[in-house]
């Protein structure tokens, strides 16, 4: 007998169970024929697991990766083998660089059918390479050693929860082979409650600082001018923990829409929302120059930001990063960093505060200067926009921004749309929660990544996203009909790829731009949403757009509204309105230095 008989029932019965009793809740599925054990195992009557089917092995990878980050739980997937594993690698590859915890179970033919040409069956060991935090080829069950692979198949789903959810924490790979038959008369009626020793890896507790890290960065810090950046974090950083700090140290927070900064019930008096602005301006970034800055989370969304950052050399940039020590986890993308603790952000802050006394604060024009700088540039950019009379796409954020009540969720596009939102999104007292898939950036799995959110959120959840992206993961949409789940889509549509028109071939290679970077698709974007049963609207940005995007963020089931825009003018409007932020930040500099 095969996998699927009662011993191979047991032993995948003994790993799931395991996985359960290390914290994992969700399971996605992709259907096929050789992972049916793990199919059979997962939906039988008494699974512990919310089950999720999806049709696609890539947009099913960024769905359970929605879900992972929306609760930071490890999120379970499992599909067929052959392609269907090197499916999941893209997603496998933003759980990795996110810090997002899944654990793949990829099936796969036995030893004995691999590397002979047998159909569906391709090298799946190590098929994820450096992307995955660990990864196991399992053993073929056998009747005549079920004990052992009970305790060793128990033992790996543990370490397999642990290990994605520790510091930093990302995907792990379980490689499973079967055997045929696949599945016999017993398969459905073995209960899950097997009588199996529980298996429970602790998981390490959040880092906290040395006492000597500690007293070396209040010496640093204590009476110096300096910046706290917060960075993207995919489970957001300690917001008033930060605040806190900021206040005593008289430093102002360059806050990341991603990092948790911009959206919550902690104090605003130095979140900076306009940096991207403000790193823009000579006239500001030379009186702005700190002495230190203290920074958490990934590299920052905005490219002025991290180029004026990375411009900083007499500066000392102190990063504190959990993972600071652990493969993968080192975040100096700018090689910046002239001291790197390892330390949980908000154990960090608390033993900071406790270090440092009141001759610590800074003075106290030193944070004034980039507050009025800010509010400044907020001010003139909500102005510039206002008085636009055509589409532009900053105004879809405060559209956007407008719409969203306490407990909603936005999930940000790349390319533009993540830009717009960390260039316009305002600062707001309201506990909204923004992510985005940052850890590599690509266009690919933004609908899943959302749907995903959208099927454990507790509150709405919109996702802003552009054309191309769009069309990347149409079968994204696929899940929301299926588990009737609900889900705002802001399609922002200009006809290809938005973002290159910001670039200098739009300028230098005028006539093969078009084309190559340009990319007109020329498609009819409501049809796929009819497809997938949804509800389509075109829009006009501004207040009608704004109530729009709020009702349907009330309704059940996919809305997916359409703004339409214009590549070339989006360029001219982005640059009329920072000129506009830029002048008014510079005068602000000037009248403070008066």
């Amino acid at each position: 007998m095969g996998w699927m008989a009662q011993p191979a029932d047991r032993t995948v019965h003994a790993l799931l169970q395991s996985l359960h009793q290390n914290g994992v809740r969700h399971f996605v599925i992709a259907p096929g024929s050789r992972n049916t054990p793990i199919t059979i195992a997962a939906t039988s009557p008494g699974s512990p697991f919310k089950v999720w089917l999806h049709l696609d092995e890539r947009s099913a990878g960024y769905f359970a990766l929605g879900i992972a980050r929306q609760t930071g739980e490890p999120v379970a997937l499992a599909c067929t083998s052959g392609t269907a594993a090197a499916n999941f690698l893209p997603a496998a590859v933003e759980a990795r660089l996110s810090r997002v915890p899944l654990i793949f179970l990829t099936a796969d033919r036995p030893p004995e059918a691999r590397d002979l040409g047998t159909a569906q069956t391709v090298d799946q060991v190590g098929i994820f390479s450096t992307h995955v935090k660990w990864a196991v080829d399992l053993p073929v069950a056998d009747a005549g050693a079920l004990a052992d692979l009970e305790r060793y198949a128990a033992a790996t789903g543990a370490r397999a929860a642990a290990v994605s959810c520790e510091a930093p924490a990302g995907p792990v790979h379980l490689n499973i082979p079967f055997r045929e038959p696949l599945v016999d008369a017993d398969s459905e009626t073995l209960p899950f409650d097997l009588d199996t020793p529980e298996m429970r890896r602790a998981i390490a507790a959040p880092a906290a600082p040395t006492p000597n890290d500690i007293a070396r960065v209040a010496s640093v810090v204590s009476g110096r001018r300096g910046v706290i950046v917060c960075g993207p974090e995919s489970s957001g950083l300690p917001a008033a923990a930060i605040a806190a700090l900021a206040k005593v140290l008289g430093w102002p927070i360059i806050a990341d829409p991603l990092s948790g900064m911009r959206a919550g019930h902690h104090s605003f008096d130095a979140v900076i929302d306009r940096a991207d602005v403000l790193a823009r301006v000579t006239a500001f970034t030379e009186p702005a120059t700190p002495e230190v800055t203290i920074r958490f989370g990934a590299q920052p969304t905005s490219k002025p930001v991290f180029t004026w950052l990375a411009s900083l050399t007499a500066t000392t940039q102190i990063l504190v990063d959990p993972a600071v020590a652990a493969s993968g986890g080192w975040r100096d993308p700018d090689l910046r960093s002239s001291l790197a603790v390892a330390a949980d952000p908000g154990a960090f802050c608390s033993a900071l505060l406790e270090a440092l006394d009141a001759r610590s604060s800074a003075r106290p024009e030193w944070l004034a200067l980039w507050c009025d700088a800010n509010a400044a540039a907020r001010t003139a950019l909500d102005d510039a926009i206002a008085n636009l009379d055509e589409p532009f796409e900053g105004q879809v954020v405060l559209d956007i921004a407008g719409a969203l009540t306490e407990g909603a969720t936005l999930v940000a596009g790349n390319s533009m749309p993540v830009r717009d939102i960390d260039s316009f999104f305002p600062n707001m007292d309201r506990a909204v929660r923004i992510v985005g898939t940052r850890g590599a950036s690509g266009i690919d799995g933004v609908i899943s990544g959302a749907a995903g959110a959208a099927a454990v959120a507790g509150g709405p959840v919109a996702l802003m996203i552009g054309d191309l992206s769009f069309l990347h993961d149409v079968n994204g949409l696929w899940p929301i009909r299926r588990h009737d789940l609900s889900l705002t889509v802001v399609l922002v549509n200009n006809d290809g790829g938005g973002i290159f028109s910001f670039l200098p071939q739009r300028t230098s290679m005028p006539a093969r731009f078009e084309e190559w970077w340009g990319t007109p698709h020329g498609l009819d974007l409501r049809h796929a949403v009819a497809l997938h049963g949804g509800r389509h609207a075109l829009l006009e940005p501004g207040a009608a757009a704004s109530a729009a995007i709020g009702d349907a963020l009330q309704r059940p089931g996919l809305d997916v509204l359409e703004i339409r825009t214009d590549r070339d003018r989006n360029v001219a409007l982005h640059q009329q309105v920072w000129a506009r932020a830029a002048e008014a930040v510079r005068l602000a500099v000037v009248a403070a230095r008066a």
